[in-house]
Parts: C-alpha cells; sequence; structure tokens
C-alpha cells in the first residue's frame, strides 16, 4: 500500500474507523478519503456509486456498520440485518466496479456459533447455532464474508475479511442502552461515583468470558494485514474453494489472544473509576455467550501482536471518557 495511494476508510467515525485514521496518518499515510453519514448514506446505492465513480479510491477500509450491544440487538433487529446488509453490498459491490486494489470488510466475532469450541478457528465459521440475541447483525457480516469470497472467486478481486474480538477505546459509544459491555459499565460506574450511589448493577452472572481488544491495536493490525507483501496477502484470501474442495472463505480472526469473565472487567472497571460501592448482578438479564475467546494465531504468525494491557487501554478510554462528557 503506496504512501501516496488514496485510501477510503468508511466509518471514519467510529471506533475502530477514527482509530484507523490515525494509524494511517501516523505511518505516513496522507491520501485519505473520509465521508461522514451526513454526507455519504452508504445504504443508498445511486449515493455510493456516486462516490466511487468521482472518488476512485485504490483501498478501501469498509469499518462501517450499525453496531450496538445486546439490548440494541434485541430492540433494533430489522435495523441491524437491513443496515449492514446495504451498506457492505453497496461498498464491496462498488470496490470491484471501479478496480479497488484490495479492500479489508470489518465483520465481528459474533458470527461464530453460540458453543463454539474454544478458542475459535476462522474455520469455525457456519458449523452451529448463532447467538440469537445478535444474530441479525450476524448473518449480514456472514453475508458480506460470503460476498468477499465470491468476488475473490469470480472476479479475482483482493477482498479480505478481519474478524475482530470486542473492541473497546476512545471513540467509543457510551449511551446508557445501546453500547458494548466496557463503554456501558465506564458510564454506569462513573454515573454511580459522581452521584454517591451505593451500588452498581450489571446484566448477567459475572461468570460469562469476554476477549478485550483496544481499538488502536485493531486499528494497527487493519493496516498491518493492508500492508502485506503481495504473497502473504493472496494467501490469506482463500478462493479456490472448488478446487480445494474445502470451506476456506477470505477470513482472518483479530483478537487480544486471551480472555476475562465479566466480573474481573466490572472489578477492573470499579477500581480505574475508584467507584467505592457494591457491585450488584442481575441474574434475570441474558448473559449471551458462556465463552467467546478468538483463535488469532494466523494473524499472530504473521507478525503482529497487541500491546495494550487490559488494565492500561480501560485507564486510556475512561480518560477519553471524562474528557468528551
Amino acid at each position: 500500500m503506496e504512501k501516496s495511494a488514496k485510501i477510503y476508510i468508511a466509518g471514519h467515525r467510529g471506533l475502530v474507523g477514527s482509530a484507523i485514521v490515525k494509524v494511517l496518518l501516523a505511518k505516513g499515510y496522507s491520501n485519505l478519503v473520509m465521508r461522514t453519514h451526513a454526507e455519504l448514506d452508504l445504504t443508498s446505492q445511486q449515493a455510493v456509486i456516486e462516490f466511487f465513480s468521482k472518488e476512485k479510491p485504490e483501498y478501501v477500509f469498509l469499518a462501517a456498520a450499525k453496531v450496538g450491544g445486546i439490548h440494541a440487538n434485541n430492540t433494533y433487529p430489522a435495523e441491524f440485518i437491513y443496515d449492514n446488509l446495504a451498506i457492505q453490498t453497496n461498498v464491496i459491490h462498488q470496490c470491484y466496479v471501479h478496480g479497488v486494489k484490495r479492500l479489508l470488510f470489518l465483520g465481528s466475532s459474533c458470527i461464530y456459533p453460540k458453543l463454539a469450541p474454544q478458542p475459535i478457528k476462522e474455520e469455525y465459521l457456519l458449523t452451529g447455532a448463532l447467538e440469537p440475541t445478535n444474530r441479525p447483525y450476524a448473518l449480514a457480516k456472514i453475508a458480506g464474508i460470503e460476498m468477499c469470497w465470491s468476488y475473490n472467486r469470480q472476479y479475482g478481486t483482493q477482498f479480505l475479511a478481519v474478524m475482530p474480538t470486542n473492541l473497546y477505546g476512545p471513540g467509543d459509544n457510551y449511551h446508557p442502552e445501546n453500547s458494548h459491555v466496557i463503554p456501558a459499565l465506564i458510564r454506569k460506574f462513573h454515573d454511580a461515583k459522581i452521584n454517591n450511589l451505593p451500588d452498581v448493577t450489571v446484566w448477567g452472572t459475572g461468570t460469562p468470558r469476554r476477549e478485550f481488544l483496544f481499538n488502536q491495536d485493531m486499528a494497527d493490525a487493519c493496516v498491518f494485514l493492508m500492508q502485506l507483501e503481495e504473497s502473504k496477502f493472496r494467501s490469506l484470501l482463500n478462493s479456490d474453494q472448488p478446487a480445494s474442495e474445502k470451506f476456506q472463505p477470505p477470513l482472518i480472526n483479530v483478537g487480544f489472544g486471551s480472555d476475562v469473565t465479566i466480573e474481573y472487567l466490572a472489578d477492573t472497571i470499579k477500581s480505574t473509576i475508584d467507584f467505592q460501592g457494591q457491585i450488584i448482578y442481575d441474574k434475570t438479564k441474558p448473559d449471551g455467550t458462556p465463552r467467546k475467546l478468538m483463535d488469532s494465531s494466523l494473524l499472530f504468525s504473521l507478525g503482529w501482536q497487541p500491546n495494550t494491557a487490559l488494565k492500561d487501554g480501560l485507564s486510556r478510554a475512561y480518560a477519553e471518557f471524562k474528557n468528551k462528557y
């Protein structure tokens, strides 16, 4: 990926997209193309056609998506499947039409079966039932992976899907109902602290295990993959399914490499924020998947490693939260 290359970051204001922009700029890439939702509605086929016809980017990071936690997924399932299918269908197709050299499509670890063996390997895709609470979102992302695979096989494109584990960090969504677990807990504990509340309620039992990756590390992994030499990048595309008779989609996991319990996470956030009250677990609320640890050995074997420990990342996330809110 040449330093002068024209690079489009879809979703540049989001948790991952904003971090990708920072990493690219730090590495000397300056020819970046970005559009806000107001400037470009990616669910509009015509708008996306006009954008690609005008800008003709050489590389694309597709980080734009409708995302949210369990509550949001349960409340807005139609929006989650429609918006995500529309965004990725429009962008992926125009990447092919306009000869984009490489596309990185960002998915989610929720594409894997609810009860997948741990740690989760890329090959476990479509081997079992999905977690019901985010099935519409997961199915949309699975369709995006299949679309990348299909275009690679039919047209020789270089479209790679990356599956991040649970992400957090500066730029996160701290909405009290529609956010993911870390920003939701940061807000809860912060509000409880400043209001001198005696306790904080956490959904579920606290026993599920989750893996968390700092968004800056995720962005660094994305840029690392896009910078891979030709032979290594092509080896990840796995576009010869009919010849190999193997299920090998163009898919790579991006994780931290280890997980923690929700109870440990809540205790760590409580400590980070210096909340002095108690934690109460509401066992009437859903836990979601019992465990979700990604097998990122393929990525690690290419030479990339995360470098932000959970406690350090939470401190940086909380500092940004206080500064912003």
